[in-house]
């Protein structure tokens, strides 16, 4: 399996990732040993995923949603894919 992820840190910020294991991946990001981005905004917790079909198609998804406005991220964490333009979600 193959996720993107968003995480929502301690400070309030989101952070978006992409890993074949979400419990690990989360659990390495909390240890404080995940992205530098993360270690000191601990705690993170996942607020977002989407499964995809193969690990190209995870950095492509993870890329075009890091291009997104802070409000639409939130608006995607929503269930608000429509608030966000079809191009933009395909990336």
């Amino acid at each position: 399996m193959n996720y993107v992820y968003i995480l929502r840190c301690a400070d309030g910020t989101l952070y978006t990732g992409s890993t074949t294991d979400l419990d690990r991946r989360l659990a390495v990001h909390n240890a404080g040993k995940g992205a530098k981005y993360t270690r000191s905004r601990r705690p993170v917790t996942l607020v977002y995923h989407e499964e995809v079909e193969s690990w190209s198609a995870a950095l492509r998804r993870e890329a075009a949603i890091k291009k997104l406005t802070r409000r639409e991220k939130l608006e995607l964490v929503k269930g608000e894919k429509r608030a966000v333009s079809p191009e933009k979600l395909t990336g």
